[in-house]
């Protein structure tokens, strides 16, 4: 068990544990001496940190991002903590655990990827099957994607991050598709399943995260997009024939739209009902994840209001001010009120089929027999 985590560490406190290290920079004071600034970091949050009267030799030896043992105290400065290191050594293997250190899904990955693998499954064109196969018998890009997180810190930034991301938005397209006709379940599918799919190789995660230098260079949204070539290719060497161009087209323009405008990344704004639906369907899966987060998530912060969430553009306010209403006998009142719900209907294409009893939608034979 750990000791103490950094983000129930105050001014004053005392640490000798293994943190994550990253970041590292060597500066000079006004008076000539070296000092190494870097952040430090725990599964619960990082900080700041300095390391007084460094020589080049010890910040030769840290590494760029990686774990370490570390000895120091936290302080207080301008009204935020910030660490400093007195002493630095080598982390030892099997003397922490990585849990402590990363944060992590809370969901059974493997739960999560034999869901993804059904859904991936059950896309009906054949083309667009191959193509999404293609990626799932990468084995090491799978293993990759079941561990990434999908950002660095808006969003499910956590080990696993990135599997949960998709799979949420996988799973909400599958139920609202039955509500737009005409819009294509196969195209949605794979559109979200393939969205932020180069997040894998954009993203450094093995001891903290950051960006590779080729992410930095080119970015998830254009790797992902010319990924689509290269596995349309294998494809079409297992299926034994061509994927059709336009196909190609349409699936790398949900993944360069998936950001919805210029301003915040896309390279073209979404010109399909397919793009459209992606953009909104992720784009509300990863807001409402930084929602809850800061209002009703385990290291929420006390108040009605959250700080200023840029990403949001506001703050936002935390009490659930309709709690289920709980009977004597411990049970949901509302879940008493209603009717027992018959099971869902799956029609051939694996997607779920809700049964509507609202008699708006009835016709008006069925609506005058009730």
């Amino acid at each position: 068990m750990r000791r103490l985590f950094l983000r129930d560490a105050q001014a004053g406190d005392v640490m000798e544990d293994v943190l994550v290290v990253s970041g590292k920079q060597l500066g000079a004071t006004s008076q000539g001496k070296n000092y190494i600034k870097a952040n430090v970091s725990d599964r619960t949050c990082s900080m700041m940190a300095r390391m007084w009267n460094a020589s080049r030799e010890i910040f030769q030896h840290m590494p760029e991002s990686g774990f370490v043992k570390v000895r120091g105290r936290v302080e207080n400065y301008q009204g935020n903590n910030q660490f400093i290191i007195e002493q630095m050594w080598a982390a030892k293997e099997g003397t922490y655990d990585p849990g402590d250190l990363l944060p992590q899904t809370s969901k059974d990955v493997k739960q999560m990827c034999t869901r993804l693998h059904e859904l991936c499954g059950s896309i009906q064109n054949r083309h667009l099957a191959a193509l999404v196969q293609a990626y799932l018998d990468d084995e090491s890009l799978m293993n990759n994607f079941c561990k990434a997180p999908a950002a660095m810190t808006f969003h499910h930034a956590f080990l696993g991050g990135l599997l949960e991301h998709t799979l949420n938005a996988m799973e909400v397209g599958n139920c609202i598709v039955q509500f737009y006709p005409g819009l294509s379940r196969d195209l949605l599918l794979a559109g979200i399943f393939l969205h932020d799919i180069a997040k894998t190789w954009e993203l450094s995660y093995e001891a903290s995260f950051g960006y590779t230098d080729s992410g930095k260079l080119v970015g998830h949204i254009v790797k992902s997009a010319i990924w689509v070539e290269h596995k349309a290719k294998e494809a079409e060497s297992t299926l034994g024939e061509k994927i059709p161009q336009e196909l190609i087209d349409v699936i790398q323009h949900i993944i360069i739209s998936h950001h919805g405008l210029p301003e915040h990344g896309a390279v073209k704004v979404p010109g399909t009902p397919e793009a459209l639906a992606v953009h909104a369907i992720e784009n509300m899966d990863a807001k409402l994840i930084m929602a809850l987060h800061a209002c009703r998530g385990e290291s929420a912060g006390d108040g009605n209001w959250t700080e200023y969430m840029k990403a949001l553009g506001g703050n936002l306010y935390r009490p659930d001010v309709a709690p289920a209403d709980i009977a004597e006998d411990g049970r949901d009142r509302q879940v008493q009120s209603q009717p027992q719900a018959e099971a869902p209907v799956r029609p051939m294409d694996g997607a779920p089929v809700m049964k509507i009893s609202n008699p708006l939608f009835e016709t008006a034979a069925a609506a005058r027999k009730h």
